[in-house]
Formats: structure tokens, C-alpha cells, sequence
């Protein structure tokens, strides 16, 4: 698996012969437990979007995953509270490798792995794949965004849950990647705030599209999708502020009836809807779960930011061995304490 580097004349820029999906997933095989373990855990996710299954479901974890022991520690703390709220809430883990920024930073581990700027790709996805195998191994589920429309290629196969963010909710190609994804997957509302521009969105996932990809030898193809159902609304806010309140819910609801697509909603208590203030999160948590508990079935699930420790913290390049354990590098984060706390209060107040 190693690179060739190329250049392609008059295009201004030079690019590396990167690895097939096929020989990615060759050197590190889903094994038939964990092929289980997935498609479990997708019909699971599938029935509480139609409300089959009664459960709440919350994805929770860091923003993005930047040190593998640190998110392995996260992942079987997160695998033994889950088996114990299992009855009425159902866990997933968040676990994002690609993070779209709004004009420079750093892109996640899929492009960054070392965190330095060296732009090691092939070691991004591997160990992005490894990690992936080795928390489903343990049993925890896997949530993800999925930036760019090549990575599923290589990863999709242990993800129970994608995202397409604010950011790319109004792309074209990334209503198409997210119409051929074999798992449900939640449109967010754009970062202005526009709820309308997510549900036209999830009516163009639910639809087929022809489109210019990759197959899984890593050759330029043709993509044709059937559509994908199971496209839903995630509410976190805007720039014109929160909008996980009963009315701005509400209002949600009747703009998904009105194009006939699936009015169940997730809210991320994350980003715009706290202010980008960890501290907010467990305040906007309790307000959407009274909400539900109050009646409104429509909400069946919550996104929350959670890591070891709470905070963030600057990334930088030239010295990233001195980053402290457990701490965010992307957007602050609640501590696992707090995350623990809130989520078994929950569990009460469902029970």
C-alpha cells in the first residue's frame, strides 16, 4: 500500500496515488461479529426513527477524535453505561474523523492523523478503520459525519449513524453520497439557522441520483443510488440562536409534514443550541427530554459533545505531544462525569 506521487500538469496542484478501499478493508477485515453488531444496531436506529422502537436514542461523545487510547478510555466507560440505561435509551458513540471547518483548521484524523500538518492520508484512514474495529470489538456503536464523499469507501461498514453537517447540508454531492449510505442519516440545519434548506435536503436523500465517485477498487465510476429513507432533521441552532425550544420544534415538525418526508427529529444540545458552551449542554439536554417526556414523540434522540475531561484546547503543530489527555481540540466539550450524571438522570425520568 504505498504511494506514488504524480503531477498533473497545468491544474496547479500535485496529488498522491492513495490506496483502494478493497485493500484497505482486505488488510483490516470486519469480521462477521462485527458485521452483526452493525446491521443490529442500523434496524435498531431504523425502528426508533419510525417509532418502533420507543427508546430514546443519544449519540454522545467527543467532537472529534484526535488520540485513540484517550477515546478507547471514552468508548468502555460509554459501553458500560450503556448496558445499564439500555432499557429505555439507546447509546451510540460519537466518533468523527473529519471535521468541515469555516476557513482553516484542523481537518480531523482522516487528513491529519499526526496532528503536525503533514497531511498522512493513508495513515489517517487506517487508523481510522482500526479504531473503528477495535470499539466495535467492545460492542459500543459508531456515529459519524461524513465530509468527503470518498471516505464512506473506506470506513462505512462500521458506522451505524452519519451526519451531513451545516456545513455541506445543501451540497449537491453530499445529498447524493448520503442517498446510496446503508445506515440512517441525520441532515442538520444549515449554520444560519434555515431549518427549510434540511428538509429539502432529506427530500433529495430519499430520492435516487446518478453521480461521479469511486467504486471500491478506487476506480472513477459512475454512482447510482436507490435513495436512502431514512434520512431525518437535526436541529442545533444558528446563527439567529437556539432552536431546540418547544415552538422552533414545533415549527420543524410542520415544515417536514409539509414536503411528506419523516418528521422525527434529533436535537444536538451542541453548537448554536448552547452557545458553543459546554457548560449550556446539560440545560439544553433536560429542556428537549421535558419536551418528550411531556408528549412530544416526534423528538427521538439527542446529540451531545462529551469527552474525559471538559474544555478544549489549542492545537499546536509544531508541539503536539504536549496536548493534556482527554481534552478536546475541535469545540469545548462536556467532562464524562457531567456526561454520566445527565444521562442516568435521564433514565430516571424515562423510567
Amino acid at each position: 500500500m504505498s504511494s506514488q506521487k504524480s503531477h498533473v500538469q497545468g491544474l496547479g496542484f500535485s496529488s498522491n496515488h492513495l490506496f483502494s478501499p478493497l485493500e484497505l478493508v482486505d488488510r483490516f477485515p470486519r469480521s462477521d461479529e462485527a458485521a452483526s453488531t452493525v446491521q443490529e444496531a442500523r434496524k435498531t436506529i431504523k425502528n426508533i426513527l419510525h417509532g418502533d422502537d420507543d427508546r430514546v436514542m443519544i449519540i454522545t461523545g467527543p467532537c472529534s477524535i484526535h488520540d485513540e487510547e484517550a477515546a478507547l478510555d471514552y468508548a468502555r466507560r460509554l459501553i458500560e453505561l450503556r448496558n445499564r440505561l439500555s432499557e429505555k435509551i439507546f447509546v451510540v458513540m460519537r466518533v468523527y474523523f473529519e471535521k468541515p471547518r469555516t476557513t482553516l483548521g484542523w481537518k480531523g484524523m482522516v487528513y491529519d492523523p499526526h496532528l503536525n500538518g503533514s497531511f498522512d492520508i493513508e495513515e489517517g484512514l487506517r487508523r481510522a478503520r482500526t479504531f473503528l474495529s477495535d470499539i466495535t470489538k467492545l460492542g459500543v456503536l459508531s456515529a459519524t459525519e461524513f465530509v468527503d464523499p470518498i471516505t464512506p469507501q473506506y470506513i462505512a461498514d462500521f458506522v451505524s449513524w452519519a451526519a451531513i453537517g451545516a456545513r455541506t447540508a445543501e451540497s449537491q454531492t453530499h445529498r447524493q453520497m448520503a442517498s446510496g449510505l446503508s445506515m440512517a442519516v441525520g441532515i442538520k440545519n444549515g449554520t444560519g439557522g434555515s431549518v427549510q434548506l434540511a428538509v429539502d435536503a432529506i427530500v433529495a436523500v430519499n430520492s435516487k441520483h446518478a453521480f461521479l465517485g469511486v467504486d471500491f477498487q478506487g476506480t472513477a465510476s459512475i454512482v447510482m443510488t436507490s435513495g436512502n429513507p431514512y434520512a431525518h432533521l437535526v436541529l442545533r441552532g444558528g446563527a439567529n440562536g437556539p432552536n431546540f425550544d418547544k415552538e422552533s420544534v414545533e415549527d420543524s415538525i410542520k415544515k417536514l409534514n409539509a414536503s411528506s418526508v419523516n418528521d422525527r427529529i434529533i436535537i444536538d444540545c451542541s453548537h448554536a443550541n448552547c452557545q458553543k458552551k459546554f457548560e449550556l449542554e446539560p440545560k439544553v439536554f433536560n429542556e428537549v427530554l421535558s419536551q418528550r417526556l411531556s408528549g412530544n414523540k416526534k423528538i427521538v434522540g439527542v446529540m451531545l459533545e462529551s469527552n474525559l475531561n471538559s474544555g478544549k484546547q489549542d492545537l499546536d503543530e509544531k508541539n503536539p505531544s504536549s496536548l493534556q489527555y482527554g481534552v478536546s481540540i475541535t469545540d469545548p466539550c462536556l467532562g464524562w462525569e457531567e456526561t454520566e450524571d445527565i444521562l442516568l438522570d435521564a433514565f430516571r425520568k424515562l423510567s
